[in-house]
């Protein structure tokens, strides 16, 4: 157990708080810092669980911080891999519109981009054939600067110049107390106890949890929704050459059911999203009593499933029957098959929810005297990391 005082304790081991560290150590030269990570690896959860997209930030409000953060982010991550020396590619990314109602939101999400200063370009749908002959639509938006990316390996060369800083990273630390004074904050759990003057907590799908030890704000709840994936077999790898998404519904945080060509030569299906009763669980059928009790128990999830039961029910058929999952796939590509749909790890996405069931969309960042709290971070926060890690140390 630690029996001295760091200068900034950093809790969570994700792309986010890794680069918090990362940017704390380059705007303080010689602080001492701590990292703490529950698990016994980094990046074990949103980090290692997504579709690897480096992002370009088309779909967000203009005022939003993931309008502000996402651009810079892309540049950054794309900067960073290159000089890591880490595989990326700028393969560019298409939202297909397969109806009426689905080209009316494309045309507003092309002025949405305009105002983002997202390079984008209006396709119809011969055109769209031309280029992606296996995909059928009305029209698309196609994203020219749209990429791919392996997070965990950003995050872990991300850690590495934390470590040659002086940083220290330490496993194993879950954290079930914090107790803040004037001077210090002081992080408790079952294998120690870390005091340090500064805390930033980037704790993911733990968020809530740690923010209610700091005495933040009671009325939100993280709420784990799975993203169940599917695979292509190796043959079928080349069905497209650019990632493949659907136009989103604008109500919703989710991006819906794409084809995502991974780094690693994957071709990907996914995700959907299931509301999840266990927080860490990626198995179908995960449970938790503890994470149950509340997420069933708070008042907000109940008005999110009231408000959205045509849409819970249809996630949930296509979790349950793959043949549904396939049907939302075959709405841009016909092609694909039930063979085609291989089994594939699941990933959780930590979705801020508040008392009145409304679902938090931007990035959510508040704080303490002495810490500071990154309550919502979902997609893109891995795109986002560095300016998010920036914004919040400009509050330190």
């Amino acid at each position: 157990m630690p029996n001295s005082t760091y200068d900034f304790c950093v809790i969570g081991g994700g792309i986010v708080g890794v680069a918090t560290a990362h940017r704390i150590l380059h705007r303080h030269p010689g602080a001492t810092l701590v990292l703490l990570e529950k698990a016994n690896a980094l990046a074990t959860h949103q980090t290692g669980h997504n579709s690897g997209v480096i992002h370009s930030g088309i779909y967000y409000p203009p005022d939003s911080l993931k309008a502000r953060l996402c651009r810079r982010g892309a540049s950054w991550t794309k900067k960073f891999a290159a000089a890591q020396g880490i595989p990326y590619e700028v393969c560019g990314k298409l939202l297909v519109a397969t109806d009426a109602a689905e080209h009316t939101r494309m045309l507003a999400l092309h002025e949405r981009s305009v105002s983002n200063g997202v390079a984008v370009e209006l396709l119809d749908a011969a055109e769209l054939r031309r280029r992606e002959p296996k995909v059928t639509g009305v029209g698309a938006l196609f994203v020219p600067d749209t990429g791919i990316v392996d997070y965990t390996a950003i995050t872990t060369a991300l850690a590495g110049e934390v470590r040659s800083a002086g940083g220290q990273l330490v496993f194993g630390a879950e954290i079930t107390a914090l107790a803040e004074t004037e001077a210090a904050v002081t992080a408790t759990g079952p294998s120690g106890s870390w005091t340090a003057r500064t805390l930033v907590a980037c704790a993911g799908l733990q968020a809530d949890r740690l923010a209610r030890m700091a005495g933040l704000r009671n009325d939100f709840r993280i709420v784990p929704f799975r993203g169940e994936y599917y695979q292509l077999p190796p043959e079928r790898a080349g069905l497209v050459r650019t990632l493949i998404y659907p136009i989103p519904d604008p109500t919703l945080p989710f991006l819906g059911v794409h084809l995502s060509p991974t780094i690693d030569g994957t071709l990907t299906v996914g995700p959907n999203a299931v509301l999840g009763l266990a927080r860490e669980g990626y198995r179908k059928g995960s449970f938790d009593a503890k994470d149950a009790r509340a997420i069933l128990g708070f008042p907000g999830v109940h008005r999110v499933a009231a408000a959205n039961v045509r849409t819970g029910l249809r996630e949930l058929r296509n979790s349950l029957f793959k043949r549904g999952y396939l049907a939302e796939c075959r709405r841009y590509c016909p092609e694909l098959t039930l063979a085609d749909l291989q089994p594939r790890e699941a990933g959780i996405r930590a979705q801020a929810v508040l008392r009145d069931g409304t679902l938090v969309h931007d990035f959510m960042i508040e704080r303490t005297p002495r810490s500071v709290h990154v309550l919502n971070a979902p997609s893109p926060a891995a795109t986002s990391a560095m300016p998010i890690a920036e914004y919040i140390v400009d509050q330190l």
